[in-house]
């Protein structure tokens, strides 16, 4: 099988596609034939050496993957040989031939191809577990994600909206800020030019938020907290703006309020398969019925890997960058 190997951590650079050897599904796992996968920021920060797979998981980078399931391990049931799929992985998506357990995988859903599908898993799975199964976002609430215009933001963005929202997301160009509002944002904040916090209130007539959807950590914590509501829920995903931050325990405290900080790859497998199901529950009849899509700006062939991981470096792109095998 072919696989992306790193040679050490770097740039795009340290990374190749190279002959790796054959993989086979274990009990309760399938295996997949790749036809594409996604990058994510995730991907980049394990390339540079910062974010290493959970114990047990594949050192081949990739979190997500869609493809044809090519074999069943032991006590696997549900599935069959030749199922369209997509999958939610701890590691190893950047590769032709996966194994996943198989409560991490999903069918592909109705009127997406098999290549887009690959966009979904990793965002859908993030998103719908943080915003509405950790967080509880309400439809009568309010909701700000920071990044909109990334592969989690164009999704926490659709989602919110068709589930009735008021949506307010950050951005850096008055194109990416255009394009969400196409997506569902009520409200966009070009975080140049604006103060995300006074926006905030202002557009919730003082009130502050509901909830938060943050990437950034401890440079963006402090004013997370003055935006949030009284009851609001602010989820730290990333810590793309540092990890170490003030936090006021007193406002905190004054407005009732909650600071989450959250993971998806290490989770136990149970977790992941609980998650993957509310997903399938919840979220695919939103995608097959056209209300969410995937969004993909560039989809190149895996031996342009370097090219992906510089694109996603550069953080000039909208949506998700796609590998195709």
């Amino acid at each position: 099988m072919r696989a992306v190997v790193a040679d050490g951590a770097g740039g795009p650079e340290v990374l190749s596609v190279q002959e790796v050897p054959d993989i086979e599904p274990g009990p309760g796992e399938v295996a997949i034939e790749v036809a594409a996968t996604a990058v994510n920021r995730a991907d980049t920060l394990q390339r540079q050496g910062f974010y290493p797979p959970p114990p047990g998981a594949s050192e081949t980078i990739g979190l997500e993957c869609s493809g044809t399931i090519s074999a069943l391990g032991d006590g696997v049931e549900g599935w069959a040989v030749g199922d369209e799929v997509c999958a939610l992985l701890a590691g190893g998506g950047y590769a032709s031939r996966v194994v996943v357990p198989a409560g991490q995988v999903l069918p592909v859903p109705a009127g997406v191809d098999l290549v887009h599908a690959a966009a979904l898993p990793e965002v859908a799975c993030t998103v719908w577990s943080n915003v509405f199964m950790v967080a509880g976002l309400k439809p009568e609430e309010s909701f700000l994600v920071h990044g909109g215009a990334g592969g989690i933001g164009t999704f926490a963005i659709q989602l919110a909206h068709a589930l009735g929202s008021q949506v307010l997301t950050t951005g850096g160009t008055a194109d990416k800020l255009a394009f969400c509002a196409g997506l569902g944002a009520d409200v966009t904040i070009n975080y140049h030019d604006d103060d995300f916090v006074e926006v905030a209130k202002s557009a919730t007539d003082g009130a502050g938020v509901d909830v938060i959807l943050d990437n950034m950590g401890a440079s963006y914590l402090g004013r997370n907290v003055s935006a949030l509501a009284t009851e609001g829920r602010l989820v730290v995903i990333g810590m793309q703006g540092g990890s170490k931050g003030e936090l006021d325990l007193g406002k905190l405290l004054t407005k009732r309020a909650a600071v989450i900080a959250t993971s998806l790859r290490g989770r136990p497998v149970e977790g992941k398969a609980a998650i993957v199901a509310s997903v399938l529950e919840h979220v695919w009849p939103l995608v097959a019925d056209g209300s969410i899509r995937p969004i993909v700006e560039q989809t190149l062939p895996l031996e342009e890997v370097r090219r992906a991981h510089e694109l996603m470096d550069a953080g000039s792109h909208t949506g998700k960058i796609v590998l195709t095998l």
